[in-house]
């Protein structure tokens, strides 16, 4: 399973410890039922190797391998039982789950995104796209995983109504039409509506710009209930959480900069009803 960070970008698998102990269950259920990874596998349907995954707590059982494994291991119960404890974020990339956790009690939250529209605001159909053109390549299964974290992430624009939330984004962001004209209509309409959220201010950094305060790359900054700031930072292949208050600030200022760069929230929804309309 591929999994993503703040920006919806893919990375490497995560684990957590109820998947951990709940491979361990099915090992230990195996042995004592005197099947190897192989013949357990041919029970549920799956490869060794994908038993390997689950038992080593790699991977998160589908409710089609908790049943078979179930019934392959005695129908004790056992299996059932302990899958119901499963949990983890998911989808949600090894060194993006610090900043998860602090984006999910954080009372302000900023984005700013120069390469993609943040998966926060991401539709279906644009997601879609940018999962079928991923390298390396993924397969049906690991889109699907992959839609399903980012559309349970999206949740805290609406669970959280008292966090304020706000981003900006480069008006060529919607220039490059990702996924073609239909999914782009699709993708303004979708943040247009999103900013008709109390909590929620968007806008759109011009592509003429002649100074510009965030040409460092995207971040995130977040306060927490006890109003300490945090700062992140993302790559291709990695993110980095920054809680040096000094560093936070760099950050802080140069959003506070770009706040003020990009068109107000008003101009910047009447600019995206145009680029709508062109298409």
């Amino acid at each position: 399973m591929v999994v993503e960070g703040a920006a919806g970008m893919n990375c490497e698998p995560e684990s957590s410890d109820s998947m951990r102990t709940f491979g361990a269950m099915v090992q230990a259920l195996r042995e004592h039922a005197g099947l190897t990874r192989e013949q357990l596998g041919k029970c549920v349907g799956y490869s060794k190797h994908t038993v390997a995954s689950v038992e080593l707590g790699r991977r998160m059982p589908d409710p089609a391998f908790v049943e078979k494994a179930e019934e392959a291991t005695g129908n004790t119960g056992a299996v059932r039982s302990a899958a119901a404890h499963l949990a983890r974020q998911p989808g949600l990339a090894a060194w993006f789950r610090q900043w998860a956790r602090l984006e999910r009690v954080a009372i302000t939250l900023y984005t700013y995104e120069c390469r993609l529209i943040p998966g926060l605001l991401q539709t279906e159909a644009y997601a879609r796209t940018l999962f079928t053109n991923q390298l390396p390549p993924l397969d049906d299964e690991q889109v699907e995983a992959q839609w399903a974290a980012r559309a349970e992430r999206q949740q805290l624009l609406r669970e959280r109504p008292n966090t304020a939330f706000a981003f900006l984004l480069e008006e060529h962001l919607f220039r490059r039409r990702t996924g073609g004209a239909e999914v782009t209509r699709g993708l303004i309409d979708h943040v247009l509506k999103i900013a008709e959220l109390r909590n929620a201010e968007i806008q759109v950094m011009p592509t003429v710009r002649e100074t510009h305060a965030g040409l460092d790359g995207p971040m995130q900054l977040l306060e927490t209930p006890e109003n300490k700031w945090f700062g992140y930072c993302e790559g291709q292949r990695g993110g980095l959480l920054i809680s040096d208050p000094k560093e936070v600030s760099v950050l802080q200022r140069r959003y506070a900069s770009m706040r003020s760069q990009a068109l107000p929230p008003e101009d910047s929804m009447s600019l995206l009803q145009r680029m709508r309309g062109e298409l």
